[in-house]
């Protein structure tokens, strides 16, 4: 693969699908302009997400919406040859999901539904079962929808897929328990930034993060979008307001070059890992 020129996106998107429709078209366009191939944007950019992880108003929810629906298809002619993730909340039937789709002109390369879920998200999304990675224009990638990436097992899943990308679309918000005065100082801040690092250098890929910006309900996002390389370090980012993090990266080179010497993902030793067992305290 040639070197490509990847970008993730952090915004503030509402409710409103139209409004949310035409900001993403345009973001689009921009990046058009920009030659960029893969373009990640954040988990609800379409419609939002809900308002109060504790306790989410089920009669304020996120419009659902068709994984072969107009929106999405308007999407898909604009992006053309580039590679777009994009998150929205699906209608399944009569479930709702948090959900991700991978997509360029062709359609849809790849989908996800988050499986993980913090608080009370359970009262308003069913959860995903599964991480899968998929082929695209710009390589092997798969995706993972913000408390996704907490837990080490869900982007490990995808590198031993083949994945060498993973795309993290996040609506992740600052600290609802233990509020800090500055966003930068701020627990879940550090956390963000830490799963993104920990997540490319234990896998050895490179991994792009997008997040909302701004306040929805009682929630106030983080921004910080950024691209990692397969070393954990961070090639470009944004701070807590709206920008772009882009740069140009050679995967296959930067991944290669990570597994050199040291090859995380052939060099694992499942036989020596502890079964899994309950949390809860033992007699």
């Amino acid at each position: 693969m040639a070197p490509i020129r990847a970008a993730a996106l952090a915004g503030h998107f509402g409710r409103d699908v139209e409004r949310s429709l035409e900001k993403i078209l345009g973001i689009i366009g921009h990046a058009h302009d920009r030659k960029i191939d893969l373009l990640v944007l954040p988990d609800a950019c379409l419609g939002g997400y809900i308002g109060d992880l504790n306790n989410p108003d089920l009669d304020e929810l996120p419009p659902a919406l068709d994984e072969d629906g107009p929106e999405l298809s308007g999407i898909a002619a604009a992006a053309r040859s580039m590679t777009v993730c994009v998150g929205y909340t699906e209608r399944a039937g009569d479930q709702r999901y948090n959900a991700a789709v991978c997509l360029t002109g062709d359609g849809v390369l790849g989908s996800h539904r988050k499986v993980h879920q913090p608080a009370g998200e359970s009262l308003a999304y069913s959860a995903g079962n599964g991480f899968s990675a998929f082929d695209t224009p710009v390589g092997r990638m798969g995706m993972l929808i913000d408390y996704d990436k907490t837990f080490p097992e869900s982007a490990r899943t995808l590198a031993l897929d083949g994945a060498r990308i993973v795309a993290a679309l996040s609506a992740w918000p600052a600290s609802v328990t233990d509020r800090a005065s500055k966003l930068a100082n701020d627990r879940q801040s550090r956390l963000f930034d830490l799963y993104d690092a920990a997540r490319a250098a234990e896998n050895q890929v490179v991994l792009l993060s997008s997040n909302h910006t701004g306040v929805m309900g009682s929630l106030r996002f983080l921004g910080q979008a950024k691209v990692v390389g397969p070393g954990g370090d961070v090639l470009c980012r944004t701070r807590d307001k709206g920008g772009l993090a882009c740069c140009d990266i050679d995967v296959d080179a930067e991944v290669d070059r990570a597994r050199r010497v040291l090859r995380h993902l052939d060099e694992r030793r499942p036989d020596a890992y502890h079964r899994e067992v309950s949390c809860a305290s033992h007699s």
